[in-house]
């Protein structure tokens, strides 16, 4: 069962279950775990000419929220500047349009699976 894996091995198989749902809905991996010291980024896609970076979050039970409602704001800055740097790393000067996204999976099965799209936006 899904939810009785150890915290890392569900994280990855959620990972591979927003992955795979992604790309059924035209999206193409660029990257999964793009990490540096400041942060993760779970998996960074493409839909067409946008370079998609996509959190991952899974919740059993939704007591708490969803797994999008624990994105919060410290969250967000630290993806947004793992974002800058992977595309300062793969684009300097001239990055494509970009946003962030994120998948909340829930349900006793991870049967529910819910795509935001654009969850937040860089400050200014």
């Amino acid at each position: 069962m899904f939810w009785k894996k150890s915290g890392r091995v569900a994280g990855n198989d959620g990972e591979q279950l927003a992955c795979t749902y992604l790309e059924h809905q035209g999206l193409v991996t660029v990257e999964r775990n793009f990490s540096t010291r400041q942060g993760e980024i779970d998996l960074i896609m493409r839909e067409q000419n946008t370079l998609v970076f996509v959190e991952v979050r899974l919740r059993s039970r939704s007591d708490y929220g969803t797994g999008a409602d624990s994105v919060t704001r410290r969250k967000q800055q630290r993806l947004i500047i793992t974002a800058n740097q992977f595309l300062q790393k793969r684009f300097g000067n001239n990055p494509p349009a970009c946003r962030f996204d994120v998948v909340s999976i829930g349900g006793q099965n991870a049967e529910k699976i819910d795509w935001i799209k654009d969850a937040f936006q860089p400050a200014g």
